[in-house]
């Protein structure tokens, strides 16, 4: 008996000998030191585009921060009353008919495809087009937008209206969001549902109590990050008609008559307008550095809302 345990005590030790030589795993180490690098790299480079924007709109941004944000558009730069007032209202109406349009049906799209759709050719085929859809440029989604809702369905959506503006860009990110609600749910452990049938619930009940609370944190950063990908485009918003001129009108970001307006504005298009301007006027420079940094923060602001839901809902799952 004794023999027999120190034969397995030395037996023992010849594993942890031979586990502590393989951990030193140079091509690992290697592996690993080259991830790590890349991160650095990427975070520098992020660094310094904030930082070079931040330095170019400072003289904006700390002069007059109130007439900036409250001011509209202008011909001249040194205007005091050039700002970003209407191109902020706009993005955030855009922003709306985004968080009411995609993201209800994106996640209902998610709950079928997981729970109930039945797994054969077509769900696979419709989930394939779905991923493909996710990779179409955002110009495509421009088209679709000037071609069913500025011309065929003017009388519904006003034209080339924020309605417009608001229903492409919510198509555009329709697709991420049904990815990423999938993925959220696939990631619930079956033991839940299998416990929550287990007690008699139904597959509604089921999905309700135990899939969508364990769901949410990843469900809601999926899409408040789509969310936060569609008010940056450009390219849809000016071909379903967002204006880079002066609006003859200027409105609250309540004010619900100017959804099916004939012109409206948004971030990324003055943005884009006075990049270009800044080759005849350089002021303009300045200009479209702040709107850049205000556009970030409204970004910002929402990844940080999405980061403090996951967080609420994570902590109410544990």
């Amino acid at each position: 008996m004794a023999k027999a345990r120190l034969v397995g005590d030395r037996t023992n030790k010849v594993m942890v000998q031979a586990m502590e030589r393989r951990s030193t795993d140079v091509r690992g180490r290697v592996f690993q030191i080259s991830l790590l690098v890349t991160l650095l790299v990427s975070l520098f480079i992020l660094a310094v585009l904030i930082v070079d924007v931040v330095m170019d709109g400072w003289g904006i941004l700390t002069g007059r921060p109130g007439g900036f944000l409250g001011g509209t558009m202008r011909s001249l730069s040194d205007d005091p009353k050039l700002g970003v007032h209407q191109a902020l209202v706009g993005t955030f109406w855009i922003a709306v008919f985004v968080a009411v349009l995609a993201f209800p049906i994106g996640i209902g799209a998610a709950i079928w495809l997981e729970e109930y759709a039945p797994k054969n050719r077509f769900t696979r085929f419709i989930e394939l087009n779905i991923r493909n859809l996710a990779g179409v440029p955002s110009i495509v989604y421009g088209l679709l937008g000037l071609f069913l809702f500025v011309n065929h369905l003017e009388g519904v959506t006003g034209g080339k209206s924020i309605a417009s503006a608001g229903i492409t860009l919510a198509i555009l990110v329709l697709p991420i969001v049904v990815i990423t609600a999938q993925e959220a749910i696939r990631a619930v452990p079956q033991g839940l549902k299998e416990g929550a049938y287990g007690v008699g619930a139904t597959k509604w009940t089921m999905i309700r109590s135990q899939v969508l609370p364990y769901a949410a944190p990843g469900i809601l950063t999926g899409t408040l990050l789509s969310m936060s990908r569609g008010i940056g485009e450009a390219a849809p918003l000016l071909l379903v008609g967002a204006v880079s001129g002066r609006l003859g009108r200027d409105s609250g970001f309540f004010d619900f008559g100017d959804i099916n307006a004939d012109a409206f504005m948004a971030m990324p298009v003055i943005i884009v307008e006075w990049v270009q301007n800044s080759g005849r006027d350089p002021g303009f420079a300045e200009a479209a550095a702040a709107a850049i940094v205000v556009l970030l923060v409204f970004v910002i602001l929402m990844n940080a809302t999405a980061i403090f839901l996951r967080n609420h809902f994570e902590n109410k799952r544990g």
